[in-house]
């Protein structure tokens, strides 16, 4: 490009001064002339035309294909090539290192770095030695993840200090700081691997893996600030590759216990995996890696954080903290995933996601939409644990009044509708959320959904009145979770709530599920006290005066029941003559109760009061019958017998329970 520049600029030059020279500058520039005439000269300018001007244009949709495909097939080579170079380089690298150390008045490079390690080590063991007298007592996983993590922490801090005191030579610097970086992820890892791995066989091949693959990144990163030929690099970590592969393939066939189809499944799959790292698709081989190890490792760290819980309280108790450590772990791990699975994408610009600008938005939109649903799931699932275990704290007696209870039982009924609307608007903006990650307009999508909602609301106004018509009990708090309701031919106990009906319990069994715009005018029999009243007949003849007395008595003995006494807010007793009828005199009763309790206090009275009368000669009025004539004396005299021969017998039935 420089040449065609220059001689574009010479040829422009050559024009202009053509114009201002004079004529005895005209043999040089017909010299000019016929140099630009010259096939040889004419063939070198077009080759060195850029290639989208000398590709044809029914090829130009597959030159992102083929951009590719020479890629690789150039890198393919460039591997192959290098690999007879691979020990030459790296004795120049190690040579060029230590002679810089060396130079400078250093040791080795290998041997600082263990004696680095040698002293990291020591300050380990004497960190070990005082956890062991002062820490002996500490229990649960949290002191047991400490008693693996703390040493490792010790070590690096130990050998970090002692590095950056010291002004290291370039070349031994940047080598000690990658291999010291590296021995510490290295056991780091080892010791996450312990927690999430239980095979001890698998263990040891864990940890082998990790060794080799930790070795890799480090001498990757090394190959540029040592002087190695980047080929050589490369080949070095496709090497490596193929270490890797067979470990995991070992791995698969010597300690899985599953059959030998899913075992040549398994290798198959990694074989995949690494024939896309290999051709440059490590987006592709990381997905394939998340695929074959992700449900593991989030299986275990859920395991762990649970173990830890159990370990720390004894307890599952708080749910909702349970779950924000559990869930919150797990999705942390996917957002460490995806954000690794970005930068790979990034600093891979020989993929073909940066070929087409359109994948390349689709793809970084997945990612963005994968962290979203982490997001989500998070909030939904602590908001609804923070729900339910609100709910079953709420007493589930509905008679507690009191104006605690009470607002605890409006919680109790609101709750409920508050996690369906909830779940309606975590569902809707994840899904705006994600399709707007995606690219997709979600503006025409919110006015399409404003005018639908507007033709539902005007073809469906028994569903929109009803939903209305709940919005306004609740406002109103005609009726709680736990309450006796009745509306109507409806009566029954308030179950649940959904959006648009109630869920009645009927007291013989049966559930009635009731649009709120079918209630009308609610009838609560539990909300804050019931009074009940009671009629009983007695003779003409009874001595008011008395039954009033006894009856007295009879709601004094009633506060001293242990079982009623607390739900009885006003005892029985007689009001007074509630009228006179055909054969007696009606008398009216009448207690203050919690909701509820009413029936069991009423027929407790009624044993009571039976009890008293039959005790004091108080009867109870019944019809009688008169048969008229000249034998009416007799018949009278006949039914007096009768009565008296009557109240004997009840006397005798009394006389044992007395």
């Amino acid at each position: 490009m420089r040449r065609v520049a220059a001689v574009l600029f010479v040829l422009l030059f050559s024009i202009t001064a053509h114009a201002q020279t004079p004529p005895s500058a005209q043999p040089k520039i017909d010299d000019l002339v016929r140099l630009l005439q010259d096939p040889d000269v004419r063939a070198w300018l077009e080759s060195q035309k850029p290639k989208s001007e000398t590709t044809h244009p029914s090829a130009s949709p597959n030159s992102d294909l083929e951009d590719w495909d020479n890629q690789t097939r150039n890198r393919i080579h460039s591997v192959v090539s290098a690999l007879p170079r691979i020990p030459s380089e790296i004795a120049a690298a190690s040579a060029r290192t230590r002679s810089d150390a060396i130079s400078h008045g250093y040791a080795p490079v290998m041997v600082i770095f263990a004696a680095l390690v040698a002293i990291g080590a020591a300050a380990e063991q004497l960190f070990l030695r005082i956890r062991a007298v002062r820490f002996v007592k500490a229990q649960g996983a949290i002191a047991a993840a400490g008693a693996r993590l703390l040493p490792v922490v010790v070590f690096a801090f130990v050998i970090g200090v002692i590095f950056f005191a010291f002004d290291w030579p370039p070349l031994a610097r940047i080598a000690l700081l990658t291999f010291l970086i590296a021995f510490v992820a290295y056991r780091f890892l080892s010791v996450l691997a312990v927690f999430s791995v239980e095979s001890d066989r698998l263990l040891r091949r864990v940890r082998l893996f990790i060794g080799i693959f930790v070795c890799a990144l480090a001498f990757r990163t090394l190959g540029a600030p040592l002087g190695i030929d980047p080929a050589v690099t490369t080949a070095i970590s496709y090497c490596f590759s193929i270490v890797l592969l067979l470990i995991g393939v070992e791995a698969i066939w010597r300690t899985s216990t599953k059959s030998r189809a899913i075992k040549g499944t398994l290798s198959l799959f990694l074989f995949a995996i690494w024939v896309l790292w290999c051709l440059d698709l490590k987006g592709l081989a990381w997905i394939g890696i998340y695929a074959l190890t992700l449900p593991g490792i989030l299986k275990a760290v859920g395991r762990s954080i649970e173990g830890a819980i159990s370990a720390q309280d004894g307890s599952r108790q708080n749910r909702v903290r349970n779950i924000f450590l559990v869930r919150g772990s797990r999705a942390v791990v996917i957002a460490l995933a995806v954000a690794w699975l970005a930068i790979v994408w990034q600093f891979n610009p020989n993929s073909l996601a940066h070929q087409d600008p359109t994948l390349t938005a689709i793809l970084y939109g997945l990612l963005k939409s994968v962290v979203v649903l982490l997001v989500a799931d998070l909030i939904w699932h602590i908001t609804k644990a923070f729900i339910d275990e609100k709910l079953q704290s709420f007493s589930a007696d509905p008679s507690a009044h009191g104006g605690e209870a009470a607002s605890q039982h409006r919680i109790a009924t609101l709750l409920p509708i508050f996690k369906n609307a909830l779940a309606v608007f975590v569902l809707a903006a994840t899904a705006l959320t994600v399709l707007a990650e995606l690219g997709v307009q979600i503006a025409p999508l919110i006015a399409g959904a404003g005018i639908f909602g507007v033709a539902l609301g005007f073809g469906s106004q028994t569903l929109v009145k009803d939903v209305i018509s709940g919005i306004f009990y609740m406002l109103d708090d005609a009726f709680r979770v736990g309450e006796y309701i009745q509306s109507g031919s409806y009566k029954g106990t308030v179950e649940s709530f959904s959006l648009r009906s109630v869920r009645l319990r009927h007291h013989r069994g049966p559930i009635f599920t009731v649009p709120f715009g079918s209630l009308g005018a609610v009838q609560n029999m539990s909300r804050d006290w019931v009074i009940d009243k009671f009629m009983l007949r007695v003779p003409f003849n009874t001595d008011v005066a008395k039954v009033k007395k006894l009856v007295k008595g009879v709601g004094a003995e009633m506060l001293t029941d242990e079982e009623l006494a607390p739900f009885i807010i006003e005892t029985v007793k007689m009001k007074g003559v509630e009228q006179i009828g055909d054969f007696g005199i009606e008398l009216s009763f009448a207690f203050t109760t919690a909701p509820g309790h009413q029936s069991a206090i009423r027929r407790r009275a009624y044993t009571m009061i039976r009890d008293i009368f039959m005790a004091n000669g108080i009867e109870f009025a019944q019809p009688t019958v008169q048969v008229g004539g000249e034998e009416k004396a007799a018949a009278a005299a006949a039914a007096s017998a009768t009565v008296t021969a009557a109240k004997a017998e009840q006397a005798k039935i009394a006389a044992p329970e007395g």
